[in-house]
């Protein structure tokens, strides 16, 4: 029951971050008839820079292996989604009047906890906690296309779409689970420019999923005590997916 709470709270969290962003695009629609034009001839750049902020909540899209242990078959799920931190740097590079390049390195800080059950009930083996945590501090570096709209005012709404790959620096070998360091991923949103004096605000939400089996088995892990084995085993594949709200400064 724990779970399934914790499961609607990140859900809800992942709402309330959709909701802000249309709140800020209606409002900045609302008021682009009642301003002037601020930097009028920004987007006539060939190149230009900035850095982003934002909030991650990544998870895994699970596969279980399904295969008995000890007359056990063991289940897994993502159990809460914990708001993680972003820190990138844009280079965008004008293609086009309406389409643009943009290479984003991008550092995340985000954590994520894996569910384990049997289908009788009883405790794990070995005393094991049914909880298991994972750590990441991932460095990726997204390549994607921006495609905007008509500028009216100070207002001006984006898609956007690409792939990227990334490294993750966490290496706890400790653990009863290891991910694998690289993974390579697509990533699409959307999002709304808004134009101030010196620079443009753009507030984006974007989803990411990962290609790669972040997963390490067991045959690849001499230090992992037996009684730590069925966390592995119970999951076939783990692959990074994520949603994240991210705060472009142009």
């Amino acid at each position: 029951m724990i779970g399934i709470l914790k499961t609607k709270q990140s859900t809800l969290r992942i709402y309330s971050v959709l909701l802000l962003l249309v709140a800020a695009c209606s409002l900045g629609a609302q008021v682009r008839k009642n301003t002037g034009m601020n930097n009028p001839y920004y987007d006539d750049k060939r190149v230009h820079f900035g850095f982003s902020l934002g909030v991650n909540f990544m998870s895994y899209w699970v596969t279980e292996s399904l295969v008995p242990q000890d007359g056990e078959l063991y289940h897994a799920r993502v159990s809460s989604l914990l708001p993680g931190f972003s820190v990138g740097f844009i280079t965008d590079i004008r293609l086009a009047k309406y389409l643009s390049l943009r290479v984003t390195p991008t550092l995340q800080f985000s954590s994520r906890t894996l569910t384990f059950k049997n289908e009788s009930g009883h405790p794990l083996p070995f005393g094991r906690p049914a909880e298991q945590s994972i750590l990441s501090l991932p460095i990726e570096i997204p390549i994607t296309l921006k495609w905007t709209a008509l500028r009216e005012g100070n207002y001006r709404p984006y898609l956007i779409g690409g792939f990227g790959v990334s490294y993750d620096f966490t290496n706890d070998k400790e653990r009863p689970l290891l991910h694998k360091p690289f993974d390579y991923f697509v990533a699409f949103g959307a999002g709304c420019d808004f134009y101030f004096s010196w620079f443009k605000f753009c507030p984006e939400i974007r989803y990411q999923l990962g290609f790669n089996n972040m997963l390490t088995p067991v045959s690849e892990r001499p230090e992992l005590s037996e009684p730590d084995y069925f966390y592995t085993n119970a999951l076939s594949r783990l692959r990074n997916q994520a949603i994240v709200l991210i705060f472009n400064f142009e």
